[in-house]
This record gives structure tokens, sequence and C-alpha cells, in this order.
């Protein structure tokens, strides 16, 4: 019997030639919208998703499927209760892009640093005001407070100790002093993270218990002259109070790789800011992580359709 694996978005040539290799059919999707996929999935064993979302309409429809993989490594795009009471394994690609997303986030510290967002509006305007006026600080010597201590943020950490010189204190309740990189200082105190950090960084996943848990309480307990990076989700930030900590100063500045909104709404009265920089979610979209993931997630369908047990399962699966 082949097995039937649903794409669809297109995976890069490393994962198909790894499914095609042991004579899996590979189907191109109608589309990346819902409907396409209930449209497309019924007669699918598998499917590798991107972007797309794994709703419960979408289990219903999917009689045959075994298997999901992300192709990443967030999967709150996937209704985990729905593919557990049909059936279905979710796996996800934790450790294809956590080069990419740590890097990403030490440019997001870089370019917060060097102010470089009002840098490069006010230059051509007044060139020595941006130069001189502009505040600017090193990263050597401070301190980053790191939320979540997994394969991405021990990646910043230990960029951060040994590129930067930085300090680095971490809250992470799933991990002991043990399990995290030598240098970083583990806390069971939030609130710690906040008061102390001239950076703080988020690298956790989207839960019902971090939903929103950075929000005013955390941003007044900021130094004014720190700064906040999330490069993981953007449902882990209430975005009014980071809105209204970075109109009235009550921190410096921030680089987030995230919004809730996904595409960004140019409506957001955020993008009107000039101590922010924001990306459209780009930690993972490296030529190297973006191969890495595709791999990953062909390996994973593999292991679950040969019966093995699989590498890279979701938590619960």
């Amino acid at each position: 019997m082949t097995y039937k694996i649903l794409l669809p978005q297109e995976i890069m040539q490393e994962g198909r030639e790894y499914l095609e290799s042991r004579g899996y059919e590979l189907i191109t999707g109608s589309g990346m919208e819902e409907e396409d996929i209930i449209r497309d999935i019924p007669d699918c064993d598998g499917i590798i998703v991107r972007l797309s979302k794994m709703s419960d309409r979408v289990f219903e429809a999917a009689k045959k499927l075994k298997v999901v993989a992300r192709h990443g490594a967030g999967y709150d795009t996937v209704d985990l209760d729905s593919a557990k009471r049909h059936g279905v394994t979710v796996l996800n690609a934790p450790i294809a892009n956590s080069m990419s997303v740590a890097e990403l986030a030490i440019f997001y510290m870089l370019h917060c640093s060097r102010n470089f967002r009002l840098v490069e509006e006010k230059m051509l305007e007044d060139y020595y005001w941006a130069k001189l006026r502009t505040p600017k600080v090193e990263l050597d010597g401070k301190t980053v407070g790191l939320v979540g201590v997994g394969n991405i943020g021990s990646r910043v950490a230990i960029k951060a100790l040994h590129g930067f010189n930085m300090k680095v204190i971490a809250y992470d309740p799933y991990k002991t002093q043990d399990q995290v990189p030598e240098g970083v200082e583990l806390t069971n105190d939030f609130d710690r993270i906040f008061k102390e950090s001239d950076f703080v960084s988020l690298h956790c996943p989207t839960t019902a218990e971090t939903t929103d848990f950075v929000g005013e309480k955390q941003f007044s307990l900021m130094k004014p002259t720190a700064y906040f990076i999330n490069t993981a989700r953007g449902k882990l930030v209430d975005e009014k109070a980071l809105y209204h900590a970075l109109s009235t100063h009550t921190i410096a500045g921030a680089g987030v790789d995230v919004l809730k909104k996904e595409p960004f709404d140019p409506a957001d009265p955020i993008f009107a800011l000039s101590n922010i920089v924001i990306g459209p979610h780009i930690g993972a979209a490296t030529k190297e992580a973006t191969d890495r993931a595709s791999l990953h997630s062909a390996i994973g369908i593999d292991e679950v359709l040969s019966g093995k047990k699989p590498s890279w399962p979701v938590p619960g699966f």
C-alpha cells in the first residue's frame, strides 16, 4: 500500500526526496486554507503543515489521517485535543529552526541596543542627531533574562554568554539547574527576570498557562533602560500593555518577530512607534532552517507510518 502525504504548501527538496525514495506519494494541495485542506485530505495518511491550521473540522474530514508533522517548532495551530480524539499522532521539528531563531533573538538585541529604528528614521533628517543624540548601549556585561531554556533558549544563552560576555538568568519551571547551559543561573522567581534584566527574551510555547502571561505587571517591573524581545509567539504577550510600555517609555524598546495577528494589520498603532523593531515571523525562514524542518518533518512522517517510535512527538503524543 502506498501512503499519501498531503503538502498544503511546498516543502524543500531534502524532505521530498526522503519521502519519495521510501515510496510515499506526495499530494500537492490545492491551497493552504481550511476549506482547501478539508477538500484535499480525505484520502491522505499524513500531512506536513507549514502555515495551515489543523482545526477540528479538518480532523473530522481526514478519515484516513494517521500523522500530522508541523514544519517547525510551534504547534499552536494544531487542535491537539481533536488530534487525540481522532487517533492522529502530532509531531513537530523542535531542533530544526533553533539556531536560526536564536540568531534572530541576538539580532533583535543588537538592533535595540543601537536604537537602530530611530537612527534610521532620523539620519537623513539630522545626521549628527542620529549619530550622537540617540541612546545606544553595548551588550557586553549586560544581563539577559530568558523565559524558557529549551532548544532555542539554550542557544541564545550560549551566544550571550560566550559571544557577548553577558550575564544570563533564566526562568523555566520544566528545567533543573543541571539541564541548562553552564553559566546560566536558573531562578524560580518569574518577576526577577523582568526586574533585573537589561534584555528579556521569550522562548516558550503558547499554552493556556502562557497566553498573555507577559503584561502590564511585567513591563512595570522592567528597568526604563531595558528591552523586550519576543521571537516565540505573539499570544504570549498582552499587546496593549506592550504598546503602553513603549509609548510611555516605561521600557526603552522592543524587538518582536511575532504579533497576535499575522499577517499584520497595517493600522495597528504599534507600527507607528520608533522604539520597536518588528519582523514578519522570520525566525525560522532561513534556508538552513527550512531545509532541516522539511527533512525532519519527512523523517517523522516515515517513523510513524513505519511503526517506529517518532523522534519528535509533540508533548502528550
